[in-house]
């Protein structure tokens, strides 16, 4: 037989023994448990919005009966303090993260691609607050309660044990929303989707530790679309209240700042199999 047929026949030989004793080094599934903390929202400059004559548009300015803006002190990120600017809002804030998730890895090479869901719960809390004339707050507050994710990750396998990883997908969350106010004239009527979808995406490292272990350590970023909450001012204030000058309904008012972002640091512990 000559070289040139014989190259080819030890191409297969070799294809057939080295490349899957390398790929299974991180081909296979994983279950594991994650925890970390949660950043706090990006949200700045978030305010309530306005639709007086409920035509479902938030671009009206709710005015007194001399035509002032009723909500000329302005807003802060938090919850409110007090019934004026001048008492501060509380910060809005991160907390825990923590959860389960399985996958399971391809790897071609020193390349693995993979599939990854997640579910867990966080301490993400976010609120703007308003301020009225009167004077009086207005405060929208929204926590996750739970959220999951399915995301792809691509990464580069080096040192046999080693792999470095980028990660994108989509997440549901599962948000409590609630709304106060120090304002004891109108009555308050709150309308809200409790779930919100989007993306989540991130960096990551992993490590073999013996057989079937594996710890990773990631970054994520998640962004959601929180855009079905409503709130709805009514009476029974007289008919020269703010709320129900332009139409005796109410007014609907929401956050400006519709999107629900934030980020996390996790540590996971994995067993493979």
């Amino acid at each position: 037989m000559t070289v040139a047929r014989l190259a080819p026949a030890l191409a297969v030989v070799l294809a057939a023994t080295v490349l899957p004793a390398a790929a299974q080094e991180w081909t296979g599934g994983y279950v594991g448990i994650y925890a970390g903390v949660a950043t706090e929202p990006d949200d700045d400059d978030d305010r309530l919005l306005f639709d007086t004559n409920l035509d479902g548009n938030f671009n009206d300015t709710v005015t007194t009966a001399t035509g002032a803006n009723a909500f000329s002190p302005g807003s802060c990120n938090g919850v409110a303090q007090g019934a004026t600017p001048a008492a501060g809002c509380r910060d809005n804030s991160g907390g825990a993260d923590y959860g389960l998730r399985a996958g399971y890895d391809w790897q071609f090479g020193q390349w693995v691609v993979g599939a990854v869901f997640d579910v867990g719960r966080n301490d993400v809390r976010d609120a703007v607050t308003s301020f009225s004339t009167t004077p009086a707050n207005y405060v929208a507050l929204r926590k996750v309660d739970t959220i999951g994710a399915l995301r792809a990750r691509v990464g580069y396998a080096f040192d046999d044990v080693q792999m470095l990883y980028a990660t994108a997908g989509v997440a549901r969350a599962s948000i409590d929303t609630s709304f106060t106010s120090s304002n004891t004239v109108n009555t308050f009527r709150e309308t809200n989707d409790t779930d919100a979808d989007g993306t989540q995406f991130g960096l990551g490292y992993e490590r073999r530790v013996g057989t079937n272990w594996s710890l990773s350590a990631e970054y994520l970023m998640t962004m959601l679309e929180d855009d079905e909450t409503r709130i709805r001012a009514q009476g029974p204030a007289p008919a020269t209240n703010p709320f129900i000058r332009t139409n005796p309904n109410g007014t609907d008012f929401r956050r400006s700042d519709e999107d629900f972002d934030f980020g996390t640091f996790r540590a996971a512990l994995n067993w493979r199999f």
